[in-house]
């Protein structure tokens, strides 16, 4: 599923940023639910890779 990013990001200071979207599964419910978080373009592979 693909989301829009937010148009913030687009100026030329937000360049740097990159919104994340990251499915996650509840350890409560069992439902999945999506984590976002704006970070780095540098930390986008380390946020991911830590998520798994």
């Amino acid at each position: 599923m693909a989301k829009k990013v937010v148009a913030t990001l687009r100026t030329s200071t937000g360049k740097d940023y990159a919104k994340v979207y990251h499915m996650v599964k509840s350890p409560k419910t069992g439902a999945y639910m999506w984590k976002e978080a704006i970070i780095p373009n540098d930390s986008v592979k380390e946020f991911l890779s830590k998520q798994a």
